[in-house]
């Protein structure tokens, strides 16, 4: 691991941007705000993250320390410059640089902190050279006045040997809200929980309705604002990643072929593409007691960023967030082991309700039905379908039926 920047942003407290180096010869570059302390017999590793000694001093993970917290959002409200390091208020943006910060739980690639109830500041891990996607949508959507994303309040970044990179953004905290994927999956207990006699929970597709209209209307904007082309259905690409996928979990073998030739009968269909999310599911929206919102649009995890920027069908979002309903309808029978019939009925019964219900809602707010280009949003559900199984196959096998059921279904 080699430093490669070193920024002082106040006293004892640095940016820092480090290079790692892989035995498969890959390499990485990440962020860390290092907050430095005097040794002392005060138990220092125990109120912040440790990461290590030099000499007398000891390096913390700054961003679990409240002052440095508050120090960055000072940096960002004030649209500093500190060396390299550009801090960025949106125009008209309040920042609340009093309030007590506290770093949300374990995150992948980021580390999220909350500033009391109306900010939360993320901090990009691993760090890519090129415009990152969520602050450049999230600046799109909440300059245009959308009303269903989390509105862009600052951001952070810097020039390195010659390329942009994206450190953090700031936006406004959704408090009172819950995860779309928490709020699915309640019903969907309270529907396994119900008298076999009765009618099951209390109906989600009120909500998904109104998350569909939510979904369209970012789409809108985003066309808006940057604009639609058509291009020819990317065949190509589909096959691929389907052959990638089947050399690696036989299950698919039986369906290689049809999935194929589902994807080939679009070969001469000419699609329309904009900005999209790129990875939506009922883990990336919330819930708030207003309205539903979209957030984190930085698109498929493991992508490049180039073609996590690329223009795509809209309709790649709303099979992915098909998918997901799908997920939340099944979860539970496959880690219940072998179900009874009459709860397999029932969660393809909420399965499809819901999935209407989002669709429905989402030509209320668009002005054309997702479903009207049915085998365009099968070819894109399949896609789906096929990334998730060799997930499930290489991470969770007892999840692996749940995409296989829905292939079957979708090729049968």
């Amino acid at each position: 691991m080699r430093e490669t920047l070193a920024v002082p942003l106040g006293d004892d407290l640095d940016l820092v941007l480090l290079d790692t180096d892989y035995s498969d010869g890959s390499t990485a570059r990440y962020q860390v705000v290092v907050r430095w302390e005097e040794n002392s017999e005060q138990g220092d590793a125990e109120r912040f993250q440790a990461i290590g000694t030099d000499g007398s001093r000891t390096a913390f993970d700054g961003l679990y320390d409240p002052e440095a917290g508050r120090h960055l959002l000072a940096l960002i409200d004030s649209s500093s410059t500190v060396g390299p390091i550009r801090f960025l208020r949106e125009p008209d943006a309040e920042l609340p640089v009093g309030a007590a910060p506290r770093v949300m739980g374990a995150e992948q690639s980021n580390t999220s902190v909350v500033f009391g109830t109306s900010a939360i500041f993320k901090a990009f891990r691993r760090v890519t050279p090129g415009i990152n996607p969520d602050i450049e949508l999230s600046r799109v959507l909440a300059r245009a006045g959308n009303d269903h994303v989390a509105t862009l309040l600052g951001s952070i970044d810097t020039d390195l040997d010659g390329e942009h990179y994206a450190l953090g953004m700031v936006t406004r905290f959704a408090a009172g809200s819950a995860e779309g994927w928490d709020t699915a999956t309640a019903s969907t207990r309270e529907l396994f929980a119900a008298d076999a006699a009765g009618d099951g929970a209390a109906s989600f597709a009120e909500e998904s309705r109104a998350l569909g209209e939510a979904v369209a209307s970012v789409h809108r904007t985003l066309a808006d604002e940057l604009g639609v082309s058509e291009v020819a259905f990317p065949v190509d690409t589909l096959v691929q990643r389907l052959r990638v996928v089947a050399a690696s979990v036989s299950e698919l073998a039986p369906y290689v072929d049809r999935i194929e030739a589902r994807y080939r009968r679009l070969a001469d269909r000419a699609i329309s593409v904009q900005r999209v999310h790129g990875d939506l599911h009922l883990g990336q929206v919330l819930r708030t007691p207003q309205t539903w919102l979209v957030i984190d649009f930085e698109g498929e995890p493991g992508q490049p960023l180039p073609e996590r920027r690329r223009p795509d069908s809209a309709l790649r979002d709303v099979a992915g967030m098909l998918r997901s309903y799908e997920y939340a309808a099944h979860q539970r029978l496959v880690e219940g082991g072998d179900p009874a019939d009459d709860l397999v009925h029932r969660a393809r019964d909420w399965a499809d309700r819901n999935r209407a219900a989002f669709c429905e809602g989402y030509a209320a707010a668009a002005g054309a039905d997702p479903r009207d280009d049915a085998d365009v949003l099968a070819a894109y559900e399949l896609d789906k379908a096929v990334y998730e199984a060799g997930y499930e196959a290489r991470y969770r096998p007892a999840w692996l039926p749940i995409p296989m059921e829905s292939i079957a279904r979708l090729v049968g």
